[in-house]
């Protein structure tokens, strides 16, 4: 600062004596003049201390100039002052914060900072002298002698806010991340109470429709009920009556027979030589009048045969036909005629016209509900199996009971007749089945072997084999002629319902109360297919006329049809009110097929 006092003071001498000319690198070329140097004055570097000062007397021009100009740099100074403090108050106030600021350099003392940091000492006095000069006279505006914008300084400001920017943006992006992963999960979350809240109500709705059904069901059997109980009471009275007649006719018996025995002790050598020719005689024509066993040379004409399978896919319930008050547990078509067959939980049996529905002939004589129905080849006779454990013979001819068979201990629950019409088998809830002559009316073959209820039995088209499903959970197929078990089929898990053959006799489908349908390969003892059904009992299955269409009778009363060859579903047939028994395909044109439920009705579907 001593220096700059020094320089200004020789400037000042100077310029009150003469002008002069002082040359300088960076000086613009538009101020230079003609002066007329009266005296020359060398700067040197080094230090002032030895440098004697003179003593100049003051001059009031110059000290007022002096002070004009203090003047005016104390008021710019004191305007940016109150400028800068005013500005500092406002961002002060908007903030909460006090703030500490830096003042921003002048244009003057930005080029000597420059020129000193650069290590310019002469270019230095060269500007320090002519901004002094210039100043002096007062070619500088006050607009001019502004504060120098601290370019690195902004730049600076602005990087940091950038990066803070930055710094927030990359928070605000893992924010907004974390929101959508959460936002994600709660919808899954949603959708996924939203499917179980959906599967939960329709399976309410279906067990809703389900204990109406069933309660509507049962209520058909409190007056049943009310009569059964009538009638254990009489029976359990008749029952003591029958006693006591037993114990009064025992001791009559007891003293007749001690009478006898006396008289035949000395009749008995007598009578045994014409006793012995009688029996052998009775023999004889029972004998003649057996029919032959079935041959074993016989072959099924449909082997190589192949049928047209029946679109299901474009079936629909047609008709409608209500003719009994029960429920109807088997139906049967008429090998010739167009003619149905229906047997029913009311004790009676039906035929009816296909498609019309005309009531043709109805059987009654059954004590129980009637289980099974079978037409004879020729179609001259029924067979019908009932609770009250026999079965009966019907000639349609002259629409009466023609035979009873009663060999059965407990209820019979199916017949089938063979393809020849000689003879006719029977299962039962005795664990046995059955073969009857059909000529001489008798049983001529008793098939032991199950270890439960014998559900279902049926022949395998053009052979001697009888097949049959038994509540063990097993399928057996029997030898008619020997009465032995030629093979058993196991793989069930609960009590199978119902067994059928297809037309050429190869494939067995065996139906259970879980609801699984198995395919069985007969000729190498093996399943090759199974089919879940559902939650209800598979009641009973038949094959159409090509053996390719398989109708599943279901417990949840609709009829489920499959592709056995591209073991594919094809349909589900609803329509019923209650649970489906039996469903049968139409044997000789394969164009529909007829369903029974328990809803006393029979429907037909084309």
């Amino acid at each position: 600062r001593v220096q700059y006092v020094s320089l200004l003071e020789q400037l000042h001498i100077v310029s009150r004596t003469a002008p002069m000319v002082v040359l300088g690198k960076g000086l613009d070329a538009s101020r230079d003049k003609q002066h007329t140097i009266l005296e020359t004055i060398e700067l040197s570097d080094e230090s002032d201390d030895e440098f004697n000062y003179e003593e100049l007397p003051e001059d009031p021009e110059l000290l007022e100039q002096d002070d004009e100009e203090e003047q005016l740099d104390d008021i710019n100074r004191l305007l940016a002052e109150t400028k800068t403090a005013a500005d500092t108050q406002e961002t002060t106030e908007e903030t909460g914060l006090a703030k500490v600021q830096q003042r921003p350099q002048v244009i003057d003392d930005f080029f000597r900072n420059f020129l000193l940091k650069y290590g310019m000492k002469r270019s230095l006095d060269v500007f320090q002298a002519e901004w002094y000069e210039m100043q002096q006279s007062g070619k500088f505006k006050d607009s001019e002698l502004t504060v120098v914008p601290d370019v690195y300084t902004r730049n600076h400001g602005f990087q940091q806010e950038v990066l803070l920017l930055r710094e927030e943006l990359e928070k605000a992006r893992m924010v907004a991340a974390k929101a959508k992963e959460s936002w994600d999960k709660f919808r899954k979350e949603r959708d996924y109470h939203r499917m179980h809240h959906r599967r939960v109500v329709q399976e309410k709705n279906k067990l809703i429709v389900d204990l109406k059904r069933l309660k509507k069901h049962y209520e058909q059997y409190e007056p049943t009920l009310t009569e059964l109980r009538h009638k254990y009471e009489v029976a359990m009275k008749e029952k003591m009556l029958m006693r006591l007649e037993r114990d009064r006719y025992a001791a009559k018996a007891e003293s007749l027979q001690k009478q006898l025995s006396q008289v035949e002790a000395k009749e008995e050598n007598t009578n045994s030589k014409d006793l012995t020719e009688s029996d052998e005689l009775l023999r004889k024509k029972k004998t003649l009048r057996e029919a032959p066993w079935p041959s074993e040379d016989r072959t099924n004409p449909y082997t190589n045969s192949n049928f047209e399978a029946v679109r299901v896919a474009e079936f629909a319930r047609t008709q409608v036909f209500k003719g009994h008050m029960g429920a109807i547990s088997r139906v049967a078509f008429h090998p010739k005629i167009p003619v149905v067959a229906t047997a029913c939980d009311d004790h009676t049996w039906k035929m009816w016209s296909m498609p019309e529905g005309q009531l043709v002939l109805s059987g009654e004589g059954h004590r129980d509900w009637v289980s099974g129905i079978s037409f004879h080849p020729r179609g001259s006779l029924v067979a019908t199996s009932s609770g009250d454990a026999t079965i009966k013979i019907w000639d349609v001819a002259k629409e009466k009971c023609k035979h009873t068979l009663t060999d059965h201990t407990q209820p019979v629950w199916a017949c089938s007749f063979h393809d020849l019409g000689d003879f006719v088998v029977s299962c039962s809830m005795d664990q046995t089945v059955k073969a009857f002559d059909m000529t001489s009316m008798r049983c001529r073959q008793t098939f032991r072997g199950h270890v439960d209820s014998v559900n279902f039995v049926t022949f395998q088209p053009f052979s001697n084999n009888v097949l049959t499903a038994s509540g063990d959970k097993t399928i057996s197929l029997w030898d008619l002629r020997t009465g032995l078990c030629v093979q058993t089929f196991y793989g069930h898990a609960n009590a199978c319902n119902h067994a059928m053959f297809n037309l050429k006799g190869d494939t067995v489908a065996s139906c259970d109360a879980d609801g699984i349908v198995k395919l069985w390969d007969v000729r190498v003892v093996s399943e090759f297919l199974q089919i879940d059904t559902g939650r209800h009992p598979a009641n009973a299955a038949n094959f159409d006329r090509s053996g390719k269409v398989l109708a599943i009778a279901s417990g949840d009363a609709s009829i489920k049809t499959f592709n056995i060859e591209d073991k594919v579903f094809v349909a589900n047939l609803e329509g019923h009110d209650d649970s489906v028994q039996d469903v049968v395909f139409e044997p000789i044109s394969n164009k529909f097929l007829i369903s029974a439920s328990s809803d006393a009705t029979f429907s037909l579907w084309q």
